[in-house]
Formats: structure tokens, C-alpha cells, sequence
């Protein structure tokens, strides 16, 4: 686990907000606590949905002072990643499977001023990312399968994270180990114990009557006899 980090990222998923006020949601998901604003991109083809594009995120950037985390789930990927950040993307998380040369996809986004992160499937092995650890400021480790919100978490992963949790603290770097995927506060607790940093949360987040509550209920489902960990948010 990180020791050195002092503060739990929540990242609601703006794929389970009200598609017709998404400004709305996404200020008052920061009101209520949120740290970052997760978006969802899918083209239908990597993954069996589509939802928005860059220039939603360029509408909604005016609506918030929260980093807009965004994960490209489409392909191939390079080619839209300097609309994002153009756009007002703050992290930028590509998949191994979206493009031919994943270091210089990272490159890309980090050369465009952008904190780049890659994202693991159930079935991506850590072994895909061993020699990109250098380029990474963030680890995405989806636990259900991508394309589709409000799906049951898959506790096969947890191995995975805490391997990632071990591959991140030997490096030295601070890099976010991200979890998206069926977080709730039952789940999170799991998550957090194997060295988590930051949740994504979708339904647990829009789909409760009170964003604050839902927010704070992640925060202190942390395990008791863990210490607080977190990461630098900005």
C-alpha cells in the first residue's frame, strides 16, 4: 500500500449521470466531494457501446475545476487523443489493445501536457505495461468487463491490483492505481486493502438520491485497520 499518500480519490463516471443535464451533474457531483470527473469515451467498436466525444468535454470543462479524467475506450487511438486534450482533458488512460505502439501512444499524451494512464481488461495481463512504467502517472484497473455501466464487480482482479500495487511501489513513482467497475461500498473495502488510490463510481454515485452521501460512504468503507492513503489530485 502507498504509505505516503494522505487522501482516498473519488472519480464518479459520468456514464451513469443524466445524459440530459450533464452540466448539472457533473457541478453537482463536485459540490457533493467528488476529487475528479471520470469520462467514459466509446466508439461502438473497441467496446459495444458509444457515448460522447471531445466535444462534450470541451462544453463541460467551463462547468468544473475538477481534473477530467477521461478513458479513451476506442480505436484505433492516437488519432483523437489531441482532440481530448485540446478539449480539456486533464488525465488521458488509453488500453494496450487500442493502438499498434503503446509507448508512443504515452509519449503522445504526455507530450501534449497530459498525465497518461493505461487500462487493464479482466484478461489484460500486468505484464503489458512492465516496460511503460516509466511513461505512467496512472494504472486503470477495470473489474468488470468495458462498454456498459452498472455491471457486478469481477473479485478475480483484486490479485491483479495488488500486483500493481507491488509493480508501482518498486518504482518509486507516484503513480495512481486506479479501480473502475462494480465500486460500491460493499466492493470497495476489497479494492482498497490490495492498495487502491482512486475509485470510479458510477451507478454508486448518480444513482443514489444523495451524491454527498454516496461520496462519503465510499470514503469510510475503507478497511479500519488500514492508514489513510492517498496520492497527489492535482
Amino acid at each position: 500500500m502507498n504509505a505516503s499518500s494522505t487522501r482516498l480519490l473519488i472519480a464518479p463516471s459520468l456514464l451513469a449521470a443524466d445524459f440530459a443535464r450533464l452540466a448539472e451533474e457533473t457541478k453537482a457531483v463536485e459540490a457533493a466531494g467528488a476529487d475528479w470527473l471520470h469520462l467514459d469515451v466509446m466508439d461502438g467498436h473497441f467496446v459495444p457501446n458509444i457515448t460522447f466525444g471531445p466535444l462534450v468535454v470541451k462544453a463541460l470543462r467551463k462547468h468544473t475545476t475538477m481534473p477530467m479524467d477521461v478513458h479513451l475506450m476506442i480505436a484505433p487511438v492516437d488519432p483523437y487523443i489531441a482532440a481530448f486534450a485540446e478539449a480539456g482533458a486533464d488525465n488521458i488512460s488509453v488500453h494496450p489493445e487500442s493502438g499498434p505502439h503503446l509507448h508512443r501512444t504515452l509519449q503522445l499524451i504526455r507530450s501534449l501536457g497530459k498525465k497518461a494512464g493505461v487500462v487493464l481488461n479482466p484478461a489484460t495481463p500486468v505484464e503489458a505495461i512492465v516496460h511503460v512504467m516509466d511513461l505512467l502517472d496512472i494504472i486503470m484497473v477495470m473489474t468488470v468487463n468495458p462498454g456498459f455501466g452498472g455491471q457486478a464487480f469481477i473479485a478475480s482482479q483484486l490479485r491483479k491490483i495488488a500486483t500493481l500495487r507491488r509493480m508501482i511501489d518498486e518504482t518509486g513513482r507516484d503513480i495512481i492505481l486506479q479501480i473502475d467497475g462494480g465500486i460500491t461500498p460493499a466492493t470497495a473495502p476489497q479494492v482498497l486493502e490490495m492498495g487502491a488510490d482512486c475509485l470510479i463510481a458510477g451507478t454508486a454515485v448518480f444513482g443514489a438520491p444523495d451524491y454527498a452521501k454516496a461520496i462519503s460512504a465510499l470514503r469510510v468503507a475503507r478497511p479500519k485497520e488500514q492508514p489513510e492513503f492517498a496520492v497527489n489530485a492535482g
